[in-house]
């Protein structure tokens, strides 16, 4: 059984917004070689090569999406592999 400290997130989100390609990134952690994987609703799981384990994701068309009707991306945390993240 993990320890109240080990089950919680220790480390650094990192968020990158792009503008001009209208695509928010959000990375737990040090960067590690990865892939993404379909979430659905343009939205993308960036999983660990090694352990598949869910790393980040990636938001595409976020201004698009905006534009037609206002909403919010919702993502369950803390996320496991194999549960799903996304509502």
């Amino acid at each position: 059984m993990l320890s109240h400290k080990e089950n919680t997130m220790s480390q650094k989100m990192h968020i990158h917004w792009d503008s001009e390609g209208d695509h928010l990134e959000v990375r737990f952690g040090k960067p590690t070689p990865s892939y993404y994987e379909e979430a659905g609703n343009d939205v993308f799981e960036r999983r660990d090569e090694k352990t598949g384990k869910i790393v980040g994701f990636a938001f595409f068309n976020v201004q698009k999406r905006k534009a037609k009707v206002p909403q919010d991306i919702v993502v369950n945390l803390p996320v496991t592999s194999g549960s799903p993240a996304l509502s």
